[in-house]
């Protein structure tokens, strides 16, 4: 290559010299990789969920004798975007693509060819896994510890909710956005009417039905009514293997016999001695009335008991993640209707986007752990103390409600949060300084 192809130098003038390799934006994994090429040195910088940024500067600029390229590589994004909300006339998106289960499902197919049949695994024989009873104890336990102690800190820290429409805030004062979309939305222009609210809005319950036994037949319609609702962690902890009195399910010792393709007996458990004790059980947690709700007393005691929720809020979702791997749950693709066991119930109660072609009946597909516990994304308040300004909106981050409410009582910030806060974005003082920012 001749010298005259490559770019100058910059020099002190303030006229710098075009960039004349700009790729343009795509988007990719953290990473940040310099590697130098025919007198100039390319420079990659991605973020995820962001956008990755190329460009091709004079190579005098950065070295001029290595030749072996040098990779940082970031684990946490820096910034990331919000995640996205699904338009009521749009289906939820598969978890794996429809033509990836169909390939897994052909190459299980021709593996499985001229060999013997294998007995079904736990928890399809209608066995249990044993090593996720401990691992539903915990969640059970968090979750209501979780639901405790979130009374407890909205005692002290404010949470505001909106009259007409399910938006909330963690504030002394409700944010200015105007986004409301509920009753005479039009004639206030958006804006929300603020209001007091319950933990409930704040970590969402989940409903869906009580199984008695997660092996039998699907629920029909006209049963709709007569099968119990409880929350769906709880029903899926129920499945793991906690045992509650006032929900009971079978429980099997010995694994189900199939006599066809979709039918099976149970095994003659006769011959079985009595169960011991099992090792496993746990003491179970209850929640607290109103009237025994105490609120922290001093900040110290606040930011212990914030810490304490944070805490429980990753072990319910950490652990029901790994339940989730064992035991299947479903949830609709057109609606947020929860259902935990291996197919869905035949209740037709769907009223989302164009329920009359398909009679009410739901869409049924494998869940996601957001379905199970919706993390409801709530306004991130700036460290001085700010009130949120309506023309700053896109400079402002977002957290889930939990843990907005566990930082603003003096939890630390956890490292997976970060990239959605936008803590390192510098907020301005004015809207005349918001206009300069490029």
């Amino acid at each position: 290559m001749s010298s005259s192809s490559l770019l100058p130098p910059p020099t002190c003038s303030s006229r710098l010299p075009p960039l004349r390799t700009f790729v343009g934006l795509r988007r990719s994994t953290p990473l940040f990789q310099v590697r130098e090429r025919a007198g100039a040195v390319v420079g990659v910088a991605n973020g995820k969920p962001g956008y990755s940024l190329r460009l091709g500067v004079p190579a005098l600029t950065v070295f001029r004798s290595h030749q072996r390229a040098a990779v940082i590589r970031n684990e946490h994004a820096q910034n990331a975007d919000f995640p996205r909300n699904y338009s009521k006339r749009e289906k939820k998106p598969f978890p794996i693509p429809v033509l990836e289960l169909r390939r897994r499902a052909k190459e299980r197919m021709k593996a499985a060819q001229g060999k013997p049949k294998r007995p079904l695994p736990p928890p399809k024989n209608g066995m249990l896994v044993r090593r996720l009873i401990p691992v539903a104890y915990n969640v059970y336990n968090a979750r209501i510890l979780l639901i405790n102690n979130l009374r407890k800190l909205m005692k002290v820290v404010p949470v505001k909710g909106c009259k007409y429409c399910s938006e909330i805030h963690v504030g002394s004062v409700g944010h200015p956005f105007r986004t409301c979309r509920g009753m005479s939305s039009d004639q206030r222009r958006g804006e929300h009417d603020w209001g007091s609210t319950l933990a409930e809005a704040v970590f969402l319950p989940v409903e869906a039905y009580h199984l008695e036994d997660r092996l039998g037949k699907r629920i029909p319609h006209d049963q709709r009514f007569a099968v119990p609702r409880i929350p769906a962690l709880v029903e899926l902890c129920i499945q793991a293997g906690v045992d509650l009195p006032e929900y009971p399910t079978k429980r099997r010792r010995k694994p189900i016999v199939k006599i066809g393709r979709t039918e099976f007996v149970d095994a003659d458990e006769d011959d079985l001695p009595e169960p011991e004790p099992d090792r496993f059980k746990q003491a179970l947690l209850e929640e607290l009335r109103f009237d025994e709700i105490i609120a922290p007393s001093s900040p110290e005691e606040t930011a212990a008991l914030a810490e304490e929720t944070l805490e429980a809020w990753e072990t319910v979702r950490d652990g029901a993640l790994k339940l989730m791997k064992g035991y299947a749950v479903r949830v609709c693709g057109y609606c947020p209707e929860v259902h935990v066991g291996p197919t869905g119930h035949k209740a037709r109660n769907c009223g989302a986007f164009k329920h009359q072609q398909r009679n009410g009946q739901h869409g049924w597909q494998a869940a996601v752990l957001d379905d199970l516990i919706p993390p409801r994304y709530v306004w991130h308040m700036p460290a001085s103390g700010e009130e949120l300004q309506r023309e700053l909106k896109t400079f402002y981050g977002q957290a889930p409600a939990v843990v907005e409410l566990c930082i603003q009582g003096g939890a630390k910030v956890p490292e997976k949060y970060k990239a959605t806060m936008r803590l390192d974005i510098g907020i301005p003082s004015s809207l005349k300084e918001a206009e300069m920012v490029i």
